[in-house]
């Protein structure tokens, strides 16, 4: 088949199973028939409000079925949907609105962002405006994430596909009309794009408001999932629960269970390589960016335990030293992707720039090594990011937050060892005249930070964090507290 317009997409479904569930969220669903006549208005209220072909639309909404109604009513209206978190502070959504300059904001109060038009949580189309299906339109890019970005400041990444679909084309081993559960935040890229691409391919999507364990596993039953994904903080807590909670629920629906956005554990995905089967865990490893990616089935995994695969056919991947040169197999090195389509072919950033190599090879940050066969083996992170349960944190953005407070002379975010979320923030600051009050600190970083980029622990000194260059030795910080602890 080839590529359907994303303004058509729902169409196409509605006419080959109008009275099949689409959307399902807690009790409440939308079938495809619904779906497609609830856009349809809620596209024309938001060409009215101004929205054009090409334009940002910025979606800060939760999980639900109203996240996919205004993505979908967008794409309508010509426009590229940009998703943030519902729950992010108005000081950090004010600085991404200013960055992406959208037509219109979802999820707001009516005058945020005057003269920008702004929408409400809840807020419905005009029962009066035509449901029947609108002039079929392509937006350029079909979204453009968020990242809070390596120098504090956010930045859009601007996918470079246009806002179309292929339903036969084979990805990520989600079946044509089948079942999706997304238990992650959407406005992450990983669940949006595991969720969006289950519904271009005529699937039901089933998703959670937040993530809980025992839910996750009822749902896979009794909704007959067979595609979830999931980060391995998720999968954790899945094998925290009793045993007899585990085996009490059936999730032979399951074919496929996908891992990313973090370092899973060997110990953890060989649990549940002996649970669920090596052919229904996969892991994928790559960027927002799309440059290229690893993925790696359990049936291959265990034959290269700790990888996490070899290159997808459209990109290629190379370990570099120091000096650039390509280290050959099993020395540690970065790791650098291109497309194989050329540098720049898959995204562009609003807000910062890009880095390349010589040669258009970009780098994710991690370091590792390939074996002979080609397999790729993370060990580190190089860059300053920490990822905590499968969200990326920069610490500059968290430092410059408390960097802010009154007294504050320096500060270092250092992510510490932690077994459910990977890593918990730790802040070192440098404050002479000693301790913030704690609810002070608590409040003045509530209206800069969304919740979990708020650091678990604070530790105060009266020395300086950061050279004369104003370097920070993270790594030397970080081991320094875990050896004491």
């Amino acid at each position: 088949m080839a590529l359907i317009s994303l303004s058509r997409i729902v169409a196409h479904w509605t006419a080959v199973q109008p009275a099949r569930t689409a959307l399902y969220h807690e009790g409440a669903e939308l079938t495809w028939d619904e779906l497609e006549a609830r856009t349809n208005r809620l596209a024309r209220a938001y060409q009215a409000l101004g929205v054009k072909k090409d334009d940002f639309v910025t979606i800060a909404l939760p999980n639900g079925l109203e996240f996919f109604e205004a993505c979908i009513a967008t794409w309508k209206a010509g426009a590229t949907p940009q998703p943030v978190s519902a729950r992010l502070p108005k000081f950090e959504r004010d600085q991404i609105v200013e960055v992406g300059a959208p037509s219109l904001v979802v999820g707001v109060a009516p005058d945020e962002y005057a003269p920008i038009p702004c929408v409400p949580m809840g807020y419905e189309a005009d029962d009066a405006l035509s449901n029947t299906a609108l002039p079929e339109v392509t937006s350029v890019s079909y979204k453009a994430m968020t990242s809070g970005g390596s120098t504090g400041r956010p930045k859009l990444i601007v996918s470079k596909s246009p806002a179309a679909a292929d339903p036969d084309l084979p990805l990520l081993e989600i079946p044509h009309q089948g079942c999706m559960l997304i238990p992650g935040p959407l406005y992450h890229n990983g669940p949006f794009l595991w969720a969006m691409t289950a519904l271009f391919k005529g699937c039901t999507v089933v998703v959670t408001t937040r993530f809980d364990a025992e839910e996750t596993l009822r749902l896979i039953e009794a909704q007959k999932v067979d595609v979830v994904y999931m980060v391995p903080t998720m999968m954790r807590r899945i094998w925290a629960l009793p045993e007899d909670v585990r085996a009490r629920h059936d999730l032979t629906s399951l074919r496929t269970l996908w891992h990313l956005a973090a370092p899973c554990p060997p110990w953890l995905k060989e649990c549940f390589i002996e649970w669920l089967g090596p052919e229904v865990i996969w892991e994928l490893y790559g960027g927002t960016e799309g440059q290229g990616s690893t993925t790696i089935q359990g049936t291959e995994w265990l034959t290269h335990k700790g990888s996490v695969g070899k290159p997808v056919a459209t990109c290629e991947m190379k370990v570099v030293d120091d000096a650039g040169q390509t280290l050959p197999p099993g020395q540690v090195g970065e790791v650098f992707i291109r497309p194989l389509a050329g540098a720049g072919t898959t995204y562009h950033y609003i807000g910062a720039e890009a880095k390349a190599i010589e040669g258009g090879w970009e780098s994710l940050g991690d370091m590792g090594w390939m074996d002979a066969e080609g397999y790729l083996y993370l060990t580190d992170r190089l860059s300053d990011m920490i990822l905590v349960g499968g969200a990326n944190i920069y610490p500059a953005e968290v430092e410059a937050a408390i960097d802010a407070f009154p007294g504050v002379r320096s500060s270092a975010i250092i992510g510490l060892p932690d077994e459910d979320m990977g890593a918990r923030l730790h802040a070192v600051i440098d404050r002479p005249e000693g301790p913030a009050d704690p609810a002070a600190m608590e409040a003045h970083l509530a209206e800069r930070l969304v919740r979990y980029k708020v650091p678990k622990s604070f530790e105060y000194v009266d020395e300086p964090v950061r050279d004369d260059a104003g370097k920070v030795r993270r790594k030397s910080l970080r081991e320094a507290r875990i050896a004491a602890s």
